[in-house]
């Protein structure tokens, strides 16, 4: 399906990875015709068509598919107990916000979610379908401890994953997000990295050819007292290994999108960055590690307030990228909703404005004209959790 436009020599054998040369002699010389390894090409154009969509201008991703017990924390927090019934209330009010396609092209939904329906019967993607929205899904199974590793965790989730993905795609889903995560504190270790990226790799192929566009989400844990110059140095040491296992895996780079940290201070350390600060060392990073045939980098807030995630965003936009830099947030566009909300059916219309208010500031955010002016106190507030999971 992906065509790969990378391949690899094997010095010591002359021979490609898993292929054999064609070898023709004429007269004393020896010429080697390379075949590259092509994979199905069936999803190829839909892929490349998925990517642009969701990486258009003044668009994000809207991120909802916390598991269910993360969404039972978040109903927790406004006094509701972690139900079926209150999870697709909970849904329901975000999914079918009038307007919201104005600002968001893509949203990541729970497999819990993705074979829902509203209240009157009504599928939520097919609601996402109306808005213009893309539907995805998470399609990993989250985080596991990773033996002989300085305390570090892997992601779990490549068995059966062309078969969930295929029905995934049935479903009407046409991307996937698959999320691990680095630690800095930790080391990180040379296998935790190796093996972030290889699980990544692998997603991102077994997604692709069963027509899914892959997010692939190495995400750098803001825990840690540690400088800005320090998660650059483990980012881009990150990116690096990430790109080799996606080249190696044949993956079409115009297929995928990326979801990285934003390069910031550990939460703990004592000096906070500037927006413009994070937004050079951010750009830079990326620039030296990420082709300009990706087609989309859609940020992760990772705990920052509100405010603080549009900021960063916006700072990034303001003179032109080699991709479409934008958002896919969780917490960051949720946060107010869920106060706003307080599970009372009254509250929705006024719920629904407020994620309105969120996803128009990053759309804005997206296209560099943004402005703080007016944000309250609460979407000033950091959301920060050491050892974050979903």
């Amino acid at each position: 399906m992906a065509c790969a436009s990378f391949t690899k020599l094997n010095a010591a054998s002359s021979q490609w990875i898993g292929q054999q040369p064609f070898t023709q002699r004429h007269g004393s010389l020896t010429t080697r015709r390379v075949s590259v390894p092509i994979r199905a090409k069936a999803y190829t154009d839909e892929l490349v068509q998925t990517a642009k969509s969701i990486a258009s201008p003044g668009h994000g991703i809207l991120a909802i598919d916390e598991s269910n017990a993360t969404c039972g924390k978040r109903l927790a927090s406004i006094g509701l107990d972690n139900t079926e019934v209150n999870r697709q209330a909970y849904r329901q009010l975000l999914l079918t916000t009038p307007g919201l396609g104005e600002y968001i092209s893509g949203a990541i939904l729970f497999e819990e979610t993705l074979y829902q329906s509203t209240t009157d019967g009504k599928k939520f993607v097919d609601c996402l379908r109306g808005e213009k929205i893309v539907p995805g899904i998470k399609v990993d199974k989250g985080l596991v401890p990773l033996p002989g590793s300085n305390n570090e965790s892997w992601c779990q989730g490549l068995d059966g994953l062309a078969s969930r993905s295929a029905e995934y795609y049935k479903q009407g889903a046409r991307f996937a997000k698959w999320r691990t995560v680095v630690s800095i504190p930790c080391g990180p270790s040379a296998l935790a990295v190796k093996e972030a990226a290889w699980g990544l790799a692998r997603y991102a192929a077994i997604s692709q050819d069963n027509g899914l566009v892959p997010i692939v989400e190495p995400e750098i844990l803001l825990d840690g007292d540690h400088p800005i110059e320090r998660t650059v140095e483990v980012a881009e040491k990150v990116w690096s290994e990430v790109f080799y296992y996606l080249a190696e895996n044949n993956v079409l780079f115009e297929g995928i999108l990326l979801k990285p940290s934003m390069v910031t201070p550990g939460a703990e350390h004592k000096e906070r960055a500037s927006p413009q600060t994070i937004a050079k060392y951010t750009l830079t990073m990326l620039k030296r590690r990420v082709p300009p045939a990706v087609p989309g980098i859609m940020f992760l807030s990772g705990g920052q307030s509100e405010v603080e995630a549009t900021l960063n965003l916006n700072a990034m936009n303001q003179s032109p990228n080699p991709w479409h830099v934008s958002f896919s947030y969780a917490r960051a566009l949720q946060n107010s909703v869920l106060k706003t909300w307080q599970g009372r059916p009254e509250n929705v219309e006024a719920a629904q404005k407020s994620l309105l208010v969120r996803a128009k500031a990053n759309s804005l955010a997206q296209l560099g004209k943004y402005s703080a002016e007016g944000e309250n106190e609460e979407a000033k507030k950091g959301m920060f959790v050491k050892g974050y999971t979903y």
